[in-house]
This record gives structure tokens, C-alpha cells and sequence, in this order.
């Protein structure tokens, strides 16, 4: 069995996506918060955008952080995530091909990079939970 195999096979897989995403929530929340007076010239998007995005992004993890640390990870709070990860990824191609901001190039690269990543939690938590319900025992 290779690696990825086993990992997916694992109770603890909709656990570990889970962190992952709140993981790369974290990071990106600092960036955008931090940096966003340096970002914003060098991805052409408004200061603003990347703060107020960026502190959006804190109460998403609040909230993976919850659903994570429960003995039973909920389902219906997973399909939630789910949801809210898919309105990132429409905010992203929005912003990306909408004309409501000019990103640079770099700007360009990290809308879609978030865009691609997070439909890439998207696909792991739909597949965490929907292994999930197929092994109540979880």
C-alpha cells in the first residue's frame, strides 16, 4: 500500500485535513494581515481586501478548530466547511477574471493558487467525510 493510500485509509484522515486547512488558514491569515500594506502594491489588490479577507480567514479557522477537537467530527459541520471553502474559491475566480480589481501577475498567481489549493481541501474533506459516513465506528 503506498503512503497516500494508508493516509486515506486512516480514521484520523478527516482530522489531519482538517488541521491541514486550518494550517494553511493560518498562514495565509498572517500574511494577508501582516504584509498586507507590502502585498498589496506587488499583487495589485486593494490593502483592504487582503486585511479584511485575512482576518475572515481567523474566524474560518475558529471554526475548523472547533470541529476538529470534537470526539465525532459532524458531518453537516464538514459539508459547511465544504460550502465556505467553494464561496473562497468563487471570491478568487471572482477577483481573478471579474474586473473588480486589477491584479498584477503575481496578483493573478495568488488568486488562482488559493483557488486551486482550496478546491484541493474541498475534494480531501468531501472525500474525509463522506469516508467517514460510510464507517459510522469513526
Amino acid at each position: 500500500m503506498n503512503p497516500l493510500s494508508s493516509l486515506a485509509a486512516s480514521p484520523l484522515f478527516l482530522r489531519r485535513v482538517l488541521w491541514l486547512d486550518a494550517g494553511t488558514g493560518v498562514a495565509t491569515g498572517l500574511l494577508q494581515v501582516l504584509l498586507a500594506a507590502h502585498l498589496a502594491p506587488l499583487l495589485g489588490l486593494p490593502e483592504r481586501l487582503l486585511v479584511a479577507s485575512g482576518w475572515a480567514v481567523f474566524g474560518y479557522v475558529a471554526a475548523i478548530s472547533f470541529i476538529a477537537t470534537r470526539p465525532v467530527i459532524p458531518p453537516a459541520l464538514v459539508r459547511l466547511l465544504i460550502v465556505a471553502n467553494g464561496v473562497w474559491v468563487l471570491g478568487c475566480l471572482a477577483l481573478l477574471f471579474g474586473g473588480l480589481v486589477a491584479p498584477t501577475l503575481m496578483g493573478q498567481g495568488f488568486l488562482a493558487t488559493q483557488a486551486v489549493a482550496v478546491g484541493l481541501l474541498i475534494e480531501l474533506q468531501w472525500f474525509g467525510v463522506q469516508r467517514a459516513a460510510a464507517q459510522p465506528a469513526w
